[in-house]
This record gives structure tokens, C-alpha cells and sequence, in this order.
């Protein structure tokens, strides 16, 4: 039997979660967990991801039959993805001290299924494991398919991409300036260094939204007709994407992929909608997508990233950033994704 602390969800929050005082949204506890039975495995999660859709599945209005996963249980410990060692082990399929990628959330151990885990192989050149939770992972998979798909887009295209700096849109950057070939690509980040990282990756240009002029700049970025945007890639939603209503093309495309400006803000008080007419006088298409509908298909996207990583193409360095502390500074590191303090994707080392 081994104790392991968790952060169990203690009160689903409705605006921004707490970690201290009147009702904290988490909890610390300690558990006694049982032993590996047949084919399980005992783990210890070593990199936890720290994603924006989380604050999604702690949501009091989370309901299990609009939500893509299960909605998180007061009670339970806080879901998360994360890479993980063998530390003991009734299954077959793996040894003592493997690395695996698993759905084991805020906990210092966890005995979970075989069948549930994944095996992380080694990368070539030395590259962190790490990569398999951000731009070989999950948030690589959503730029690929959200542009390549569900954007559709071309060589031809003008692209907008909210979120640039982060673990999704900075990948979207790179895929559609060194993959596909854009025409062009303009990326928003919340401050000048990190507008210059992500011109750094390829894009022609990045524009802060917290500058005093970042309206004023996004429509000299995008002059119609023929400099309309033709695809935008919202990761922000809220005022911004109100905004690019009005900069787009006619039959431009929309990837809704997330909305991290209403994130911590109950629904009936969340930025409303202005500019909606222009959705149909530009016949603007919207389409939301999660990447799970197209996990079947994830090798074509990470063969794609292995040609672009030998063609030098796709730049991972400072596309991570690797948070290490102790067990109780997990919730902590997690809240850095609604402060915009991290560039690329965040992940928590725990200690």
C-alpha cells in the first residue's frame, strides 16, 4: 500500500479558481492507495499538463451531455494528462522505471489500468520527452487538424491566429508558414517579447492585444479586400474574435478551438457578441472542433513533424515552459495559463 498525497476538486468555481481562502477550489489531501492487482500498474507522474480546457471540465455548468469528456467530481482528484514512471507493475506490457503517458491527474501516485497507458518512446536528438504533452502531443494535433481540416487551408491564404504564443497557436504558426506556405500569417500574443518569439517561428507578423492601438494595427494588418483574412484560428474568443468578425474575407473559414477570455466567467456574464451580422453579409463559416475526433488519424500529423524537425522546419526550442516545484505548487503552476505567463506549452515538473 503506498500514500499519496492529491489535489482533489473541492468547490467547482464560477469566475477565476482559488487556492486560498473562502472556499478554495482545491483541496490537498492523503490517500492510501491498494495494491497493482493483474494488470495494473502503480505510477508516479513526473510532468503534468496544465491546459485551458481543464478549467472547462470544473465548470458548475459543465453538463455531461454537452461536455466532450466526463465532467470532474467534487471530491476527486483534478484530472490532468501527464508522463509518468513505472513503479510497479502486475502487467506484461510494461516494467519498472517505463515512461507512460496517463490520465492520472493531481496526484503524487496512481493505480490505474494497463490498458489506459501509453508507452513514451525516446525522441531522436536528445529532444525532451516532454514534447509528447505540447507540440508532439495533443495541443501539436489540434493545430494540425484544425487548420489542415477543419481550416482547409492553402498556399493562398491569409491566416490570423489568437493565441499565437501559446502551446497550440504557436505550432499553428509554424504549420501554416513552413508547412503549408501561407500567404500570410499574423499572429497575436499578449506582449512584444513574445510577439517577437512568434515571429521568431515564422510569422510575418504579431500584433499585441494589449497595446492601446491593437485594433487600429490588426486592421492595417488585414486592408480589405484582397488583404482580408481568409481563415482565423481562435484560441481567445471574447472581444477579439467580435473583432476578426470584421476583418475577414467573404466565405472566410473560422476554427473555433477555444475561448480562454470567457473561461472564468459564468456564462451570463461572459463578452457578448457585436459584430454578428457581419457572419452573414461575409458568409463567414464557424466550425468548432475537439482534437479527439481525430486522435484515429494522429500518426499522419506527428509523420509530419518528424519531416519538419529533419528539414529544420519546425522549432521547438522555447516552445515549452517547465514549471519544477514541489507537489503543493501543482494548482499554482496550473493558474499561469489565465495570467499569460507562460510561452508555449506549460507543464508542471513535479519535484
Amino acid at each position: 500500500m503506498v500514500k499519496a498525497r492529491q489535489w482533489i476538486l473541492a468547490n467547482k468555481p464560477t469566475d477565476l479558481p482559488r487556492i486560498s481562502g473562502d472556499q478554495p477550489t482545491f483541496k490537498l489531501t492523503e490517500t492510501d492507495l491498494p495494491d497493482p492487482k493483474d494488470d495494473e500498474v502503480l505510477v508516479k507522474p513526473v510532468y503534468i499538463s496544465n491546459d485551458p480546457a481543464q478549467r472547462g471540465w470544473i465548470s458548475p455548468e459543465a453538463h455531461p451531455d454537452r461536455l466532450y469528456v466526463a465532467p470532474a467530481k467534487e471530491g476527486e482528484p483534478m484530472p490532468a494528462r501527464a508522463l509518468a514512471e513505472v513503479v510497479e507493475t502486475k502487467s506484461g506490457s510494461f516494467k519498472k522505471g517505463d515512461w507512460v503517458f496517463s490520465q492520472c491527474g493531481w496526484t503524487e501516485y496512481a493505480v490505474v489500468p494497463a490498458k489506459s497507458l501509453q508507452p513514451v518512446p525516446e525522441l531522436e536528438g536528445g529532444l525532451s520527452k516532454t514534447l509528447y504533452l505540447g507540440a508532439l502531443g495533443g495541443t501539436g494535433l489540434t493545430a494540425y487538424f484544425g487548420l489542415m481540416d477543419v481550416g482547409k487551408i492553402t498556399k493562398d491564404d491569409i491566416i490570423v491566429i489568437s493565441g499565437a504564443a501559446g502551446a497550440t497557436g504557436s505550432m499553428c504558426v509554424q504549420i501554416a508558414k513552413k508547412l503549408v506556405g501561407c500567404k500570410k500569417v499574423i499572429g497575436i500574443a499578449g506582449t512584444d517579447e513574445k510577439c517577437k518569439w512568434v515571429e521568431s517561428l515564422g510569422a510575418d507578423q504579431c500584433l499585441n492585444y494589449k497595446s492601446s492601438s491593437f485594433k487600429e494595427d490588426l486592421a492595417a494588418a488585414t486592408p480589405g479586400p484582397e488583404g482580408f483574412a481568409n481563415v482565423y484560428f481562435d484560441n481567445v474568443g471574447g472581444e477579439i474574435l467580435d473583432f476578426m468578425f470584421t476583418r475577414m474575407a467573404r466565405h472566410g473559414r473560422i476554427v473555433a478551438c477555444g475561448a480562454i477570455a470567457n473561461y472564468n466567467t459564468m456564462s451570463d456574464r461572459a463578452t457578448g457578441l457585436k459584430n454578428w451580422f457581419e457572419v452573414i453579409q461575409m458568409r463567414i463559416q464557424i466550425r468548432g472542433f475537439i482534437v479527439i475526433d481525430f486522435l484515429p488519424r494522429a500518426n499522419e500529423a506527428r509523420e509530419a513533424f518528424k519531416k519538419m524537425l529533419q528539414e529544420g522546419k519546425l522549432k521547438v526550442e522555447g516552445g515549452e515552459h517547465v514549471v519544477k516545484g514541489s507537489f503543493e505548487d501543482v494548482p499554482k503552476t496550473w493558474l499561469k495559463l489565465f495570467e499569460g505567463g507562460n510561452q508555449g506549452k506549460l507543464v508542471t515538473e513535479v519535484a
